[in-house]
């Protein structure tokens, strides 16, 4: 099975709020082992909407889209695949009856534009949205379903859950699942990891891919299976090899963190951490912040100090903080590039690195701190 989904809303294009519903439906729909092969973004505008839909119709037996079912002129998912269909909009006086009795319920009284919301294409399912007013509706074809979601996440959440995926699994008799692992790296680079892996890579199933983020790498597995439990042994047969080429550079595994597992070594040594960063605009410290003890302070220094002052203002700090540990990160550009360098202060001893950075400037301080938090993660290992 090959599905779509479309996120509807000029607002996404704008970038004035973050699609998390393109998200949330692909997951569901890898829940029950059907592929997601292309996702896209349109403006409410009913035209690109239609042309959006038959091209996706065309590829895929399955399209979802989300957003655009609203009352206003601008919610255009309606007559967008209205006009994909060839089908008219019709009224559906059921519909504005549910649509009149929730209003009551939340206590408002709908306006004349909130009819709009009980029409759909002729031939269309509705999708019942007690939780919301604006129904969703889907569309049965010879070679496709269409479903139209709503764009606010809490209903749409409640007719994927509810509907989508009971029909489809009904609908396609989908026995099989598809389920990923996250290993989580830091210390290597993309090519390292790729180099120590690639042919792990070249497999259909399960599927090894990577994704690079500054000064971090995640490797995901995804396996298809008829059951979960299959799906996790196919998962952990390949997490371990993998787990034994990369060694110390895993840190973790889906949800996990790299600052929550530095902080995980500082615990368990009993140390409270104190760090100085320059040029990295608090990227560290901020980092580390949203995390409970045993992260005590940071500071911030915004004027140029030599490394001999940096790594005083360090000691200075852990002093006055009664730290055992400090951490101190100093980013200078150089040319094309910037230098990190690294202080540890800690009872296992002191230590300075210096690393190079490269890539985007844009980035250097995110990679920063991603280097500071692997190296005190291994110092203290």
């Amino acid at each position: 099975m090959q599905a779509e989904i479309i996120s509807i809303g000029t607002e996404l294009l704008l970038g004035e709020i973050v699609d998390t519903n393109t998200r949330a439906i692909a997951q569901a729909l890898r829940d029950i082992g059907v592929n997601v092969f292309r996702t896209s973004t349109i403006g409410d505008n009913a035209e690109r909407i239609a042309e959006a839909i038959r091209e996706s119709t065309q590829r895929a037996q399955i399209v979802i889209t989300t957003g655009g079912l609203g009352p206003t002129i601008d919610d255009a998912t309606r007559e967008g695949i209205s006009l994909a269909l060839e089908r008219v909009l019709e009224f559906r006086p059921e519909l504005w009856r549910q649509i009149q009795e929730r209003f009551t319920r939340f206590g408002r009284q709908p306006t004349e534009n909130n009819r709009r919301q009980a029409h759909l294409p002729r031939g269309a399912t509705a999708i019942e949205n007690p939780i919301g007013t604006a129904p969703g509706f889907f569309f049965e074809s010879a070679t496709s379903v269409i479903f139209a979601l709503q764009g606010v996440p809490a209903e749409m959440e409640y007719a994927v859950e509810q509907t989508v995926i009971p029909y489809l699994r009904e609908k396609f008799n989908l026995k099989s699942v598809i389920k990923t692992r996250i290993i989580r790296t830091s210390g290597l680079g993309e090519s390292a990891v790729d180099t120590r892996i690639e042919d792990l890579e070249k497999l259909s199933n399960p599927t090894v891919g990577l994704a690079a983020h500054p000064g971090r790498v995640d490797v995901r597995i995804t396996a298809k299976a008829k059951s979960s439990d299959q799906a996790d042994e196919l998962i952990l047969h390949f997490e371990t090899t993998i787990r034994e080429r990369l060694g110390e550079h895993v840190y973790g595994v889906d949800d996990h963190t790299l600052e929550a597992a530095t902080l995980a070594r500082v615990a368990a040594y009993r140390l409270r951490l104190v760090v100085v960063e320059l040029g990295t605009n608090g990227a560290l410290t901020a980092a580390l912040a949203p995390l409970e003890e045993p992260f005590v302070c940071g500071q911030i220094l915004t004027h140029f100090e030599d490394q001999e002052q940096f790594s005083a203002a360090l000691s200075l700090l852990q002093q006055s903080q009664k730290a055992r540990l400090g951490m101190g990160l100093y980013l200078t550009p150089e040319g094309e590039r910037h230098l990190c360098t690294i202080f540890i202060n800690s009872p296992v001893g002191n230590e300075t690195l210096t690393r190079a950075y490269g890539g985007p400037p844009a980035y250097a301080a995110q990679w920063a701190a991603s280097v500071a938090l692997d190296r005190l993660r291994r110092h203290l290992a």
